[in-house]
């Protein structure tokens, strides 16, 4: 039985005997008994109508950020509530000359519990947890509560875990949203 070769149209052009030129500028090749061939050299989404997903902003960089960020203050907590419960002598006052008059074991105990929620959340934010940018929040600005009401003890030091802590808020709450997209 012979092959049915097809009309050509207009936007058909034939190169050669067994390739034809479509419009647009790719060509289909045929078979020796005339079928046609698949072009697999371009590759096409097969459902063009579904519309492909916002890419991330570049502001998410902001949130693994602050989740790093939260990792070391809860580091930073840990170290400073460690050197409040085994050395009393470290800091520039004593216990009586803080704003809040306690003693150094329960400092050094509050820094170690912010600290170990500040690690746990800063990988929950790393994650992308909505529970942990919530809690991020709360325990950055708890951090920067205490280490105000500590600054007197350690200026410098707790002056530099405010300042982190108000980056980690800003880079929860401000670009927070993009982790989700």
């Amino acid at each position: 039985m012979a092959a049915r070769v097809p009309t050509l149209s207009t936007h058909t052009i034939r190169t050669s005997p067994d390739r034809l030129q479509i419009r647009g500028g790719r060509s289909q090749a045929r078979t020796s008994e005339g079928r046609q061939m698949t072009d697999t050299s371009h590759r096409r989404s097969t459902e063009t109508a579904v519309p492909y997903g916002e890419p991330t902003s570049g502001w998410a960089g902001w949130v693994v950020f602050g989740g790093v960020m939260l990792i070391m203050l809860g580091a930073f907590q840990i170290i400073e509530g460690l050197v409040a419960l085994f050395d009393d002598g470290f800091y520039a006052v004593t216990s009586a000359g803080l704003i809040v008059d306690v003693d150094y074991n329960t400092w050094g105990w509050i820094h170690t519990t912010i600290g170990i929620v500040g690690v746990l959340t800063g990988l929950g934010l790393l994650a992308g947890n909505m529970v942990a940018r919530v809690v991020g929040v709360v325990i950055a600005c708890l951090s920067a509560l205490v280490n105000m009401t500590f600054i007197s003890a350690y200026p410098l030091w707790s002056a530099i875990m405010i300042t982190i802590d108000v980056i980690v808020i800003y880079a929860i709450v401000v670009h927070g949203r993009d982790v989700r997209r």
